[in-house]
């Protein structure tokens, strides 16, 4: 059952994933609206325009950008997959640093959302996903 990362399919199984874990998840403080960039994507042509949003306590993330982000984080495929499902903040450290993230915005409003500590539902739903994931 694993898909392509970021393709349609595995985009469907996530929103399953997250709807399972909805109820279990405690608020999330930090809000932030952010589109996403994702380029060299191994499949389709062109970028993959996403978002993620977090000002109703929950983090929906989804195809397609949203109207006033505070900032759009545009990055290639591989960092995306490195940091979304390998959960690697030092894949993502060394990318920034190489120039392969680039931040449009609000660059405050980022940090503050990785500083969160993750909780146990969090860990459980990172690992649903990695089992979705080719």
């Amino acid at each position: 059952m694993p898909y392509p990362f970021l393709s349609d399919a595995w985009i469907e199984e996530a929103h399953a994933i997250r709807a399972q874990f909805q109820e279990r998840s405690p608020a999330i403080d930090h809000r932030v609206r952010m589109n996403l960039v994702v380029t060299e994507i191994p499949f389709g042509d062109g970028n993959l325009e996403a978002h993620m949003d977090t000002t109703h306590g929950e983090l929906d993330i989804d195809k397609g950008h949203v109207d006033d982000a505070d900032l759009t984080v545009t990055l290639d495929y591989g960092t995306a997959k490195a940091l979304l499902i390998d959960r690697n903040p030092q894949a993502g450290m060394q990318a920034f640093m190489a120039g392969k993230i680039r931040v449009e915005g609000d660059m405050s409003k980022l940090m503050a959302f990785q500083a969160a500590p993750p909780d146990q539902h969090t860990d459980e739903m990172a690992e649903r996903l990695r089992s979705i994931t080719e």
